[in-house]
């Protein structure tokens, strides 16, 4: 897996370098620091520096190691391959499934179904604590399930991770929903990696 990773985070760097900042900028809703070869990205309403001159990224935000060190093969490959792969597309207002999108069918098995049983653990009877890590990550509540929030793993990605609360007929459950769009933003492998990516940061 990490032989699979660090290639794949090599071919982006590559690609990036051949794109023109402007169009990056455009495209995945970012801002390009000429003087310093740096795109400044947010994810989950942290601040992100992406260096193409040292092929490096950094943050300045405290809570960024979350990301860079906990997370860092799912964040590097992520949000490199978004920076590469985005386009400037509206979101649809429809939400789907990883597993309704093309070739999402991959990851209903094995290693890669994603761990909301976790979720539904750690917040099935605790809707003020899930609400509240969302909102730490800079969630914005929307209206579905027992509880939902609305997180910006990047810009043109939303991500709606929905909680039913646990009660004396069901056990609790969680779920997690893209924007239709997200086929356009991202290669299917990276959508899955945006999504447990999402799920980990709420625990």
């Amino acid at each position: 897996m990490a032989g699979l990773t660090e290639a794949g985070e090599e071919k982006a760097w590559e690609i990036l370098g051949t794109l023109k900042p402007g169009d990056v900028c455009t495209a995945a809703d970012v801002t390009f620091n000429r003087e310093s070869s740096c795109y400044r990205v947010t994810s989950f309403a942290m601040n992100f520096s992406v260096s193409l001159a040292n092929r490096t990224i950094t943050s300045d935000d405290p809570h960024g190691d979350a990301l860079l060190a906990r997370l860092g093969d799912f964040f590097r490959l992520s949000l490199l391959w978004y920076l590469v792969s985005a386009k400037k597309v509206d979101c649809t207002g429809t939400l789907v499934k990883l597993t309704s999108i093309r070739g999402g069918e991959a990851f209903s098995k094995g290693s890669h179904v994603l761990p909301l049983e976790q979720i539904a653990g750690k917040y099935g009877h605790d809707r003020d604590g899930f609400i509240e890590r969302g909102r730490r990550l800079g969630g914005e509540v929307v209206g579905y399930g027992d509880a939902a929030v609305n997180l910006l793993p990047f810009p043109r990605v939303p991500v709606v991770l929905m909680l039913w609360i646990a009660d004396d007929e069901f056990p609790a459950r969680a779920d997690l929903l893209f924007d239709a769009s997200c086929e356009l933003q991202a290669p299917t492998d990276i959508i899955w990696s945006i999504a447990m990516m999402s799920v980990l940061m709420m625990l």
